[in-house]
């Protein structure tokens, strides 16, 4: 029997962190994942501004950032038209890269133990933990950070009804240019013109020298159009996006044509003790929202850094404690944001109605008229900077010739 104060069962992103952020607060804790290096797994592919600042407040952003790439700017096209070239700092990254490079953060008196677990018996006291190879785990709270599993989830008796089946499916594939060596733009962001694509939008981002493509669509995993896009992705991407042959030129797709679809659940019958949830163990988001990892920095952060450390200086692990997270107004803030803005993507891709198509034509105004002003003002940057150069070097005098 090992013992341990807290339990982290599920090594992805949510249970990595956490166990890098106990063990640096020098929290006794144990790691169970039966991976000893995290496989590939098509989910979180690029950070931007608002998830670095989040995975700042967990202290491994420096750790974290050096094994992405860095886009620098972004084209923005709506309509089948470029309307703005922005700077960017969004950071691609492979989710098993993100995953792997935060457990290097995990202090070497932390244990790792690569077993599935088996059993679970948790108390208002101390949590059992039983693994495959016949070990056993005693801690004062168990974090299940564990995903999508359902195994300890009917364990526990936790249900997790479905909000919104199929809420939407992301198709991830590499692309390369034909004929030459780079795509004319750092980043591309692509937006449909027309509701019945049901195209939330494309997003081609660089991951290390290779250009990788983000689709996230609104239809059903039985769609004979995914098939077909399976079949000849280069063919369906042209005749879904107009002129987008205009702005990629001749490309490819290299590498295999991955196709995720996205439940949207909410746990119910989690406030128990002993156990907590954090990441997609309570309540997925919408990849196509973009609020995946904004969901699992803040439950992660504000549980390691608030309610752990005030849970453990007091005896008991009581439901009553555990029901203090769920309450956050941090997290409960963060969740609502999260659902919130999976329904209206859907909605502003797929919505027909007056107000929706209004909304459309206001981004697509909004940003030409960004996009705009930007070239504007990078031109007038270029040609004063063109004019101060043009200006002969003023003779130097010092002390000494005055």
């Amino acid at each position: 029997m090992q013992n341990t104060d807290v339990a982290i069962i599920g090594g992805g992103l949510a249970g990595s962190i956490a166990a890098a952020m106990l063990g640096r607060a020098g929290i006794k804790a144990v790691l169970v994942d039966p991976f000893p290096s995290y496989p590939p797994d098509f989910r979180c592919e690029k950070l931007g501004s608002s998830q670095i600042a989040l995975l700042s407040k967990t202290g491994l952003a420096e750790h974290t950032l050096p094994a992405a790439t860095l886009d620098g700017e972004v084209w923005e096209a709506r309509f089948g038209h470029v309307v703005a070239r922005k700077p960017s700092d969004q950071h691609g990254i492979m989710y098993d890269t993100l995953v792997n490079t935060i457990r290097t953060a995990i202090p070497a008196d932390i244990p790792v133990v690569h077993a599935r677990v088996t059993g679970i018996a948790t108390s208002a006291d101390r949590q059992k933990i039983t693994l495959s190879d016949g070990d056993e785990i005693s801690a004062r709270l168990v974090v299940l950070a564990n995903g999508l599993s359902v195994a300890l989830r009917d364990m526990l008796g936790l249900e997790r009804p479905v909000i919104s089946p199929c809420h939407s499916i992301t198709i991830g594939f590499d692309v390369a240019p034909v004929g030459r060596e780079a795509f004319d733009f750092p980043a591309l962001t692509y937006w449909p013109k027309r509701s019945s694509d049901r195209l939330a939008y494309m997003t081609l981002f660089p991951i290390g020298s290779a250009m990788r493509a983000n689709v996230p669509v609104y239809r059903q995993m039985d769609d004979p159009w995914l098939r077909e896009f399976r079949r000849a992705p280069e063919a369906t991407m042209r005749a879904l996006m107009p002129n987008l042959q205009g702005m990629m030129g001749d490309f490819a797709v290299v590498g295999p044509v991955k196709i995720r679809p996205a439940d949207l659940y909410v746990t119910q019958g989690h406030r128990q003790a002993g156990v907590v949830l954090v990441g997609d163990a309570f309540a997925t988001s919408c990849p196509a929202a973009g609020t995946g990892t904004d969901k699992v920095f803040t439950d992660v952060a504000q549980l390691c850094t608030v309610y752990i450390p005030n849970w453990l200086a007091t005896g008991g692990m009581g439901a009553e404690k555990i029901a203090a997270f769920y309450d956050d107004p941090i997290k409960t803030s963060c969740d609502a944001r999260s659902l919130a803005k999976a329904h209206h993507l859907r909605s502003l891709t797929l919505s027909n109605s007056l107000a929706w198509r209004a909304q459309r034509w206001a981004r697509f105004v909004v940003r030409l008229g960004l996009g705009t002003l930007l070239a504007i003002r990078k031109r007038l940057g270029v040609r004063s900077a063109s004019q101060r150069s043009a200006v002969p070097p003023q003779p130097h005098f010092d002390a000494a010739t005055r």
